[in-house]
C-alpha cells in the first residue's frame, strides 16, 4: 500500500555457551547495527548472566531493552530455581563463576560434572585452580582473540583472573554458562582425580601429579 512504511522484520541472536560479554555485545550490535556507544552500554551488562539463548527481538532494540530481555530469561531460567537453601551453601555469584571455567574447560556436557569434582576437589584442599581458560580470559582482547590459545608464559600475568597465581576462585564469571554447566557447578561428580587434560579429543584426568606428568609424557613426550 502507498505510503505505509513497514517495519523491519525481527532480528535472531544467539548467545552461545562459553561467549564472554564482548562476545555477546558484538553479536547484539552487528544484527542491530548499534553504535560503539551503544555496544559500551551492553558492555556495562553483568558477565556470566547473559543467558545462554536465541532472542527473537525487534531491530529497532536498544542496548537496555536488550539487557532487560535477556536478564529476564536468566532470572526465569536460573535465579527463579536457585533455592535459597543452595544459596546458603554458594552464592549465585560463585557458582556462575564456577559453572563458567566448566564451561570453557569441558570438551563437551558429558565431561562437565567431572571437571567440577575436580574444580571443587581442588577448592577444598586449597589448592590453585591453574585454569587454562582462565588465562584466556586475563589475555582476551579484541586484537588477540577473545579466547587465545594459552602459552606457558600466560602463567606468570599479572591479573586477578590467574589462577595459576591466585588461590580460590577469579573475581566473576569468565564466561556465560549453559544450564547443564551451572547444574554441574552444584552437581559435581565424586572424584579422586586432582589433574586433568585434553588429548586428540581424548579426556584424561589423574589423582596424583606424577600419575598426571606420566601421562602428559606417554602423550607428548614431555610433561610438566
Amino acid at each position: 500500500v502507498y505510503g505505509v512504511v513497514m517495519p523491519d522484520p525481527p532480528k535472531s541472536v544467539a548467545i552461545v555457551p562459553g561467549m564472554r560479554k564482548e562476545q555477546v555485545a558484538a553479536a547484539f550490535g552487528t544484527a542491530l547495527d548499534w553504535s560503539k556507544d551503544q555496544r559500551q552500554i551492553f558492555l556495562d551488562s553483568t558477565e556470566g548472566a547473559l543467558y545462554p539463548s536465541t532472542y527473537i527481538i525487534a531491530a529497532s532494540t536498544t542496548p537496555d531493552e536488550a539487557i532487560t530481555l535477556i536478564r529476564e530469561r536468566f532470572d526465569a531460567r536460573v535465579l527463579a530455581r536457585y533455592a535459597s537453601s543452595t544459596h546458603d551453601i554458594i552464592s549465585v555469584e560463585d557458582t556462575l563463576t564456577i559453572a563458567s571455567i566448566i564451561e570453557r574447560e569441558a570438551g563437551d556436557v558429558s565431561e562437565m560434572r567431572i571437571i567440577s569434582g575436580i574444580l571443587w576437589n581442588r577448592l577444598f584442599a586449597d589448592m590453585r585452580l591453574q585454569a587454562d581458560t582462565t588465562l584466556q580470559y586475563a589475555r582476551g582482547t579484541a586484537k588477540n582473540g577473545w579466547w587465545p590459545v594459552p602459552r606457558s608464559r600466560d602463567k606468570f600475568i599479572n591479573s586477578p583472573y590467574n589462577t595459576y597465581q591466585n588461590a580460590g576462585l577469579p573475581p566473576g564469571p569468565i564466561a556465560s554458562p549453559s544450564t547443564a554447566a551451572i547444574m554441574a557447578a552444584l552437581n559435581p561428580e565424586k572424584t579422586d582425580c586432582i589433574f586433568f587434560f585434553h588429548a586428540k579429543g581424548v579426556f584424561y584426568c589423574s589423582v596424583t601429579y606424577d600419575q598426571h606428568v606420566a601421562r602428559l609424557k606417554k602423550i607428548y613426550g614431555r610433561g610438566k
